[in-house]
């Protein structure tokens, strides 16, 4: 645990993952724009860099863990970016949920200057970051993945190199859309089993013992049923990642037809003011949608 550790990004995932890394005995060093954040993790024993170029500067592998790609680039390759501090030899890793075509971007730019980079987005939401069993889809060198891979299996379950520079990326983008059309799906059958007036929760239930029976509806299961759509996963954050499904379509020349309803639904979710709420609250639109007599 010689190799000092920088992380980038303290939001709901990012706090946890830091946690983990320093119960693990890995030495942090952290920023975020949020002073707040920061200090919390300074208290427990991490150091405070004051820009993503100090935070290079004094480390050999650097995590990120950022909204979208518009982050992901000005952290990175910005100015006072972590490219700008990295030394020759260090090795990037961003975990955020971003682009395929701008991770291998960025995967060239920092191999120009001998820096290692790997796009290794996860998939398991605060509960996961939390308990340490994220599932972890990594792209780039293997030579950089199995440098960092002590590291993952702290943070992560399950921990896959899927191939070179932005194939994490685009696993991601798959793993979004299988879970976006799975709880509209969800949210569809609960709808027309409360109309026709099942408990929702018998029909939770029962779908979970066959076929049907997901994890998607096992950790969302209480969301449904309570109606308590404090985000794991953002709507607006479930809204970009399929943004960078499409787009990847489009590059590959896959039509992506479901994809394209479901992020519509979850653009209207944000045109009603829902944009920070859990992405399973994509029921409470097919509530609306079929009128009166939900819940």
């Amino acid at each position: 645990m010689s190799e000092k550790v920088g992380f980038v990004g303290l939001g709901i995932m990012g706090r946890p993952m830091v946690r983990n890394l320093m119960r693990a005995g890995y030495d942090l060093v952290v920023y975020s724009r949020s002073r707040g954040k920061v200090e919390e993790l300074v208290a427990e024993g991490a150091e405070a860099a004051e820009s993503p170029r100090g935070l290079a500067e004094s480390s050999d592998i650097v995590f990120t863990m950022l909204p979208g790609p518009p982050e992901v680039r000005e952290v990175v390759a910005g100015e006072n970016g972590l490219l700008q501090g990295a030394r020759e030899g260090s090795l990037l890793v961003d975990m955020s949920t971003s682009s395929p075509i701008l991770a291998r971007e960025l995967a060239r730019t920092a191999r120009e200057q001998g820096v290692g980079m790997l796009d290794a987005p996860v998939s398991g939401g605060d509960v996961g970051a939390i308990e340490g069993t994220l599932s972890i889809m990594v792209g780039g060198e293997e030579e950089d993945f199995e440098r960092a891979k002590p590291l993952f299996e702290v943070m992560g379950k399950t921990v896959m190199h899927v191939g070179e520079a932005g194939a994490g990326q685009t696993v991601k983008a798959c793993n979004q859309i299988v879970v976006a059309l799975v709880i509209e799906a969800i949210s569809e059958a609960l709808v027309l089993g409360s109309k026709a007036g099942v408990d929702p929760a018998k029909v939770i239930e029962a779908l979970s013992g066959g076929l049907a029976g997901t994890s998607v509806m096992e950790v969302k299961a209480e969301k449904f049923l309570s109606r308590d759509f404090e985000p794991g996963g953002k709507i607006e954050s479930h809204h970009k990642d399929l943004g960078i499904a499409l787009e990847a379509g489009r590059e590959h020349g896959v039509p992506l037809p479901v994809t394209a309803i479901v992020d519509g639904m979850f653009g209207a979710l944000i045109a009603k003011g829902r944009s920070g709420w859990d992405h399973s609250a994509l029921l409470t639109l097919i509530e609306e949608w079929a009128g009166d007599g939900t819940r």
